[in-house]
């Protein structure tokens, strides 16, 4: 499984509404967990050969928990000169591939498709994010080592 099948599996699970999704392969695995409404929670198991969710009997709701409110994210500019690089997963957001090394982009440089611009580990894996766009890096929108949420805005660039 590449890092474009697990994209399309996190946008289907947001869109379906489900609460959690596990894939299991023969030397792969990977759940899948969202908040869900506690009144409307069901499972859905799927197999490489089939791709259809199962509804279960409706689990016990859980216990309270205190939650902590998300993290603030940066406000992308409104300026709609400038293109937003998304993340297209949900990990922990590094600038650099280790730290005493340079970070991949800063402010100021020209990104092309295809260049390395980050790595968000996700599962204990380590993905190289590729820039999908070419410009000037305008502004890093997320500190080093921190969290990130699929679809947050990591960089503004200058396409221009």
């Amino acid at each position: 499984m590449n890092i474009k099948d697990i994209e399309n599996l996190i946008k289907f699970v947001q869109k379906s509404g489900v609460s959690e999704v596990s894939l299991e392969q023969k030397d792969f695995k990977i759940t899948i967990k969202t908040q869900a409404p506690a009144s409307k929670e069901q499972t859905v198991h799927f197999s490489p050969a089939q791709y259809l969710p199962a509804p279960s009997a409706p689990a016990p709701a859980p216990a309270p928990v205190a939650s902590t409110p998300p993290p603030s994210t940066p406000k992308a500019s409104d300026d709609p000169k400038y293109t937003t690089v998304k993340s297209p997963m949900i990990g922990t957001f590094y600038r650099s591939s280790s730290p005493d090394k340079p970070a991949f982009i800063n402010v100021g440089d020209e990104i092309k498709p295809g260049k390395v611009i980050c790595i968000i580990e996700a599962m204990k894996l380590f993905n190289e994010i590729e820039s999908e766009v070419s410009g000037r890096v305008v502004k890093v929108l997320v500190d080093n080592s921190t969290p990130v949420e699929y679809d947050q805005p990591l960089f503004l660039v200058d396409p221009s």
